[in-house]
């Protein structure tokens, strides 16, 4: 009899997953320590594989390897090969299911002008179209990531300097990406023209630091300084210090405002907003826009918590940890039969019975992807004695998948787009469902509503409304199912 795994990345199936987390620093005697300690904060942003590439002045150093950054760079002697006071790490999230060692970041070539480190969160959406063009040109892929297209690019740009080679290669791509590259000199950061992907400076000392997050910088006791902005080229080196290019034109940004909704760690600070304090608003806005008469506020651990705690703030009603979630589940579980299978979501869940029987519920959570975990959800809420079980979720209806950086499915797989809000009700099985509004969502973020003909953030897995062309594909199908190169 063939048994079947179940993974704790198979059991969140019914969330988003970001793909990457990236941090640098440069002029600290203890560079990859710190990078380690950076890819810890930012673990959340992807679980499968991790690595730190660092320059001594003579060398590069490399440690890549798959799994979690605890298990791979917990020992004096993985972090006393690192040397060097300049390093860039990443944890990485594959979309695709090639989760193999060579796809593992940061890259690293041996180019003309020396070595040459890269690692980067986000997708191109040109990809699969210019490595077509690079294999024609002679370019040997050795992964199935889209990271290793910049190399090429680079490597086959005709301008002589590395800033220019660069911004020659970052001319070329269409897509979502914040980029940290290392040579023997430099440590560089980039930013997408639009900011869809974040990217913070910090200082720690007189040590510079890169990383996706506010988290990573204080992790290692560094002050945050500024975000990267769109569009822009941080440089740092010994010679000139810290140096900023801007090659692209200007153009409204449209960061992704799924990072306020989920991705991010909410302690995190993402574009000058507290993202606890962003999420508790999304449900203040929730209790406004769809309040139910119900006796407890329950949410979905744990990224329905803020939303959550707005939510009974502004309504009244109180909160209660109806659902307690298991931090402690092993990476695999192996499930013999299908009861045994059934029972999968008890494992990272269950649900707290002597506060919730006899009780009216409201459940919240962050988002509806398929809906199969939301079902075992309320499936779990309605044993444990719940006498009616609603819903309210803190983003829009997901209708469309994400080409920039988020694992998504294709469009037929996401359950808004099959169904209505009442479909989708009676499917998940909820008394009632309701979703914020799109205006609502923006009210969160600061904003007096969502500009229709001019978005402030990049919202396309809620409108389809996409601001980078797709050029690999026409946006009916998910990035993995068209090619195995949306792993950045």
């Amino acid at each position: 009899m063939n048994k079947k795994c179940c993974t704790t990345e198979n059991m969140d199936d019914d969330h988003f997953h970001d793909e990457c987390g990236v941090f640098g620093i440069f002029g600290h005697p203890d560079a990859s320590a710190f990078t380690a300690l950076g890819l810890h904060a930012l673990q959340h942003r992807g679980q499968e594989a991790a690595g730190v590439v660092s320059y001594d002045g003579k060398h590069f150093h490399s440690h890549r390897a798959m799994g979690p950054v605890g298990d791979n760079f917990n020992s004096e002697d993985v972090i006393s090969r690192l040397v060097g006071p300049m390093a860039i790490g990443h944890v990485r999230y594959s979309t695709s299911g090639q989760t193999v060692l060579r796809n593992v970041q940061p890259m690293f070539a041996d180019l003309v002008f020396g070595g040459f480190a890269i690692a980067h969160n986000g997708n191109l959406t040109n990809a699969r179209a210019l490595r077509r063009n690079l294999v024609e040109e002679g370019c040997i892929f050795q992964s199935t990531s889209d990271s290793e297209t910049f190399l090429h690019l680079v490597a086959t740009s005709d301008f002589r300097k590395v800033m220019d080679r660069l911004i020659d290669a970052l001319k070329q791509v269409d897509g979502a990406y914040s980029l940290l590259a290392l040579t023997r000199e430099k440590l560089i950061g980039a930013r997408d023209p639009l900011g869809v992907r974040p990217l913070v400076l910090g200082r720690s000392g007189d040590a510079w630091v890169l990383a996706s997050e506010t988290c990573a910088l204080d992790i290692i006791g560094a002050e945050f300084v500024r975000d990267v902005e769109p569009g822009e080229i941080v440089v740092i080196s010994e010679k000139h210090g810290l140096q900023s290019f801007k090659p692209f034109p200007q153009v409204p940004p449209r960061f992704c405002i799924f990072e306020h909704i989920y991705f991010a760690r909410p302690d995190s600070v993402m574009g000058g907003l507290n993202v606890y304090d962003v999420r508790k608003k999304i449900g203040q806005e929730l209790a406004r826009e769809s309040h139910v008469d119900v006796d407890m506020i329950v949410p979905v651990p744990d990224s329905g918590v803020p939303a959550a705690i707005g939510y009974s703030e502004q309504s009244g009603v109180p909160f209660e940890l109806g659902i307690i979630r298991n931090h402690y589940v092993g990476r695999t579980f192996i499930e013999p039969s299908d009861t045994i299978r059934h029972l999968g979501v008890r494992l990272k869940h269950n649900a707290n019975a002597a506060h919730i029987k006899g009780k009216r519920i409201l459940l919240v959570d962050d988002s509806i992807v398929r809906g199969t975990t939301s079902m075992k959800i309320v499936e779990m809420v309605r044993n444990a004695g719940a006498a009616e079980v609603h819903m309210r979720i803190s983003s829009p209806p997901t209708t469309h998948p994400c080409f920039y950086g988020i694992d998504t499915p294709n469009k037929e797989k996401l359950m808004a787009h099959r169904f209505t809000v009442e479909q989708m009700a009676k499917e998940i099985g909820v008394d009632s469902l309701a979703f914020i509004s799109q205006d609502g969502l923006y009210r969160a973020v600061g904003e007096t509503g969502r500009n229709g003909e001019c978005p402030q953030y990049c919202d396309a897995c809620f409108t389809g409304e996409y601001p980078i062309a797709l050029v690999d594909n026409d946006g009916s199908s998910a990035p993995e199912q068209l090619s195995l190169l949306s792993e950045g």
